[in-house]
């Protein structure tokens, strides 16, 4: 078994996590006007490919290099990347996207705070892979000595819906957010874990 195999029944059963879906109180952030720009061309686009590949490079990397950009590069994005913690219970596999608040490009260190899974059609099919992964990653901190929530998220690029995990608690946004519409509402959610671990950055 790995992330992929779980749905999101299997997975809080697997890793006993206790769920509540929630009304985010999240704290906007503006976009750069080369973002908008981007999405501005290249979001129909990628919607008239219609792929995950598509909507992962023209849509969805965009943004998450977006919130590493804000942050002075101090963050570390990976894409594709394995995360194996402990293939006995199925935390292995790949990761479509993971943001670390460590800089270092070369290997996966913690603390992991951010999990993307990209998904070209259900959102709700896709909440179990990316709990799992959340479950993956929080576990990979705690072996590193290091305890943060866990922000995640399952996207079309167009369409996001968003989660945190805290030790057991798995909370899941009760809305589905729209890109671009609530784009800035979405790169509050995806910058807020970096709020704190990154504040000297914030303040040069």
């Amino acid at each position: 078994m790995a992330y992929s195999d779980f749905t999101i029944e299997q997975a809080v059963e697997q890793f006993q996590l206790v769920v509540s879906t929630v009304a985010f109180d999240l704290q906007p952030v503006d976009a750069t006007p080369a973002l908008d720009a981007a999405l501005k061309r290249y979001l129909p686009l990628a919607t008239s490919i219609s792929t995950e590949k598509a909507r992962n490079e023209l849509i969805v990397t965009p943004m998450l290099l977006e919130v590493r950009s804000r942050f002075h590069d101090r963050i570390g994005y990976f894409s594709g990347r394995s995360l194996t913690v402990d293939s006995s219970i199925g935390l292995n596999g790949e990761c479509d996207f993971l943001l670390s608040a460590n800089p270092d490009q070369t290997i996966i260190q913690a603390p992991l705070v951010v999990v993307v899974e990209a998904k070209n059609a259900d959102l709700t099919r896709a909440l179990g892979q990316c709990a799992a992964q959340m479950v993956g990653a929080y576990r990979f901190n705690e072996l590193k000595g290091q305890i943060y929530p866990i922000y995640g998220a399952v996207t079309t690029g167009t369409n996001w819906k968003l989660l945190t995990l805290d030790r057991q608690k798995l909370s899941i946004s009760l809305e589905e957010y729209l890109v671009p519409p609530q784009l800035t509402s979405v790169l509050g959610f995806l910058s807020e874990p970096f709020q704190t671990l990154l504040q000297s950055d914030l303040q040069q």
